[in-house]
């Protein structure tokens, strides 16, 4: 029996930051239904795919009824009738009809909204859970359930900066995850996480720092510098009764205080080269438990990877987000010139649910982690907490424990784990690093 895409609806709603985004409902001949919202980042890198905004007076310039109009118009003849499951085929349509590297004709919110409901409605038409149709999707066992699936680990955002907070602090994130083997179950894992950041905020609350939090849900107090975190964390850890059961991951998002022209960063009060920099991480390195440093030096500062890899590949996860983009291109462009070791996961950096599949897959093969991921402006949406368990990721940041934006995705995650459970699945947490 066919199953093909019949019906789309599309509306405007509204992101964490109170910012329009793209919502769209595939209905296929069969009735069956998946929904999409669209996430969308602060800091991004330039070769992101184009978010589609209107640009006019309402909402700030920042409306997506363009992308709307697109889903509803273009984008929806192009997959009208078609195989509901056959995801690649529905991507690839969507690409040929843009035409373009970064989307820029219809948007890749309005093809990514399509491409992840398309992806919901043929698991509800399959009677699976996302999770689970995904992981066969992915690995093409159609009706096969897995005898083990990698859960991740969560890096539990504590402390913002950059551009996700109005603070002192430059690096973007500070973040705690439990150490591979140190808690028996994704339940536990995150319960410790949470006690860990309500322990922080009573810390920062006697230092009368404040607890508001940024963007993503970690805290956004005002420190004499951004090492202060760390001593912040281990405090933290310590009044939790969780010493040495955690390592902290950090997020510089560097591009954000790299000036092109000087080839310098503008960190912690002065401007530092790239070896300068580099040497700051290895500081930190050697007093505190830091084992994974995502977008340290800015996506154009290529020598400067270079130079970081060699010095510390074999040491830290070192995270490519603005340096790869989740594209598959750009993804072996690194990997062909020996830059990071591991790739940030984002599913609206490209476009498309198969496109990021390619992206992981294609770091897979070259011994590359992943590290599946939100962006600052993010929603209700769950999709990524099941694409992390079905791609295997074994490591995801989606925020702090804190806003219902963040907390959903953490929510999802032991709503998966108790289904896995059930069906008898063998559940690991993490990857040994």
């Amino acid at each position: 029996m066919t199953n093909t895409i019949a019906a789309l609806r599309s509306r405007e709603v509204d992101d964490s930051r109170g910012n329009p985004t793209v919502e769209t409902d595939v209905v296929t001949s069969s009735d069956d239904q998946g929904r999409a919202i669209v996430p969308s980042g602060a800091s991004t890198g330039d070769d992101e795919a184009l978010e589609l905004r209107d640009g006019e007076k309402r909402r700030g310039g920042k409306g997506v009824r363009q992308a709307i109009t697109n889903v509803l118009g273009p984008l929806y003849k192009v997959v009208c009738g078609m195989d509901v499951f056959d995801q690649a085929a529905i991507d690839k349509a969507m690409i040929d009809a843009d035409g373009t590297s970064n989307k820029k004709v219809y948007g890749a919110n309005a093809i990514l909204s399509i491409s992840m409901a398309s992806l919901h409605a043929a698991a509800n038409a399959s009677n699976l859970p996302l999770y689970l149709y995904a992981w066969q999707l992915i690995n093409s066992n159609k009706g096969l359930i897995p005898e083990e699936l990698i859960f991740p680990l969560p890096m539990m955002n504590m402390i913002n900066g950059g551009e996700h907070a109005n603070n002192s602090i430059d690096m973007q994130e500070a973040m705690i995850q439990p150490k591979y083997g140190a808690f028996e179950d994704l339940p536990s894992a995150l319960d410790a996480c949470s006690e860990v950041q309500h322990r922080l905020a009573k810390r920062l609350d006697a230092l009368s720092h404040g607890t508001s939090v940024g963007d993503e849900g970690g805290f956004a107090p005002n420190l004499d510098s951004d090492e202060e975190a760390f001593q912040l964390l281990d405090e933290a850890v310590s009044d939790a009764g969780f010493e040495g059961m955690f390592n902290y991951c950090i997020d510089a998002a560097a591009t954000e205080f790299y000036d092109e022209g000087t080839r310098l960063y503008d960190f912690n009060g002065a401007n530092r080269t790239s070896e300068e920099m580099i040497q700051i991480l290895e500081d930190w390195v050697s007093k505190y438990p830091i084992i994974s440093v995502e977008d340290w030096l800015a996506d154009t500062d290529h020598d400067g990877w270079k130079l970081l890899t060699d010095r510390l590949g074999k040491r830290l996860q070192l995270v490519g987000d603005d340096l790869f983009c989740t594209n598959p291109r750009i993804l072996q462009e690194g990997i062909d010139k020996g830059l990071a070791n591991a790739l940030l996961v984002k599913v609206n950096q490209i476009g498309t649910v198969t496109e990021t599949f390619q992206a992981v897959a294609k770091a897979v093969k070259a011994g590359y982690q992943c590290v599946m991921s939100h962006r600052s402006g993010e929603s209700e949406d769950t999709t990524i907490a099941d694409l992390a368990v079905a791609l295997c990721c074994g490591q995801i940041k989606t925020g702090g424990f804190s806003r219902s934006d963040r907390i959903a995705k953490y929510n999802q995650l032991r709503r998966i784990w108790e289904d896995a459970k059930e069906r008898g699945i063998i559940c690991l947490l993490g990857i040994a690093q």
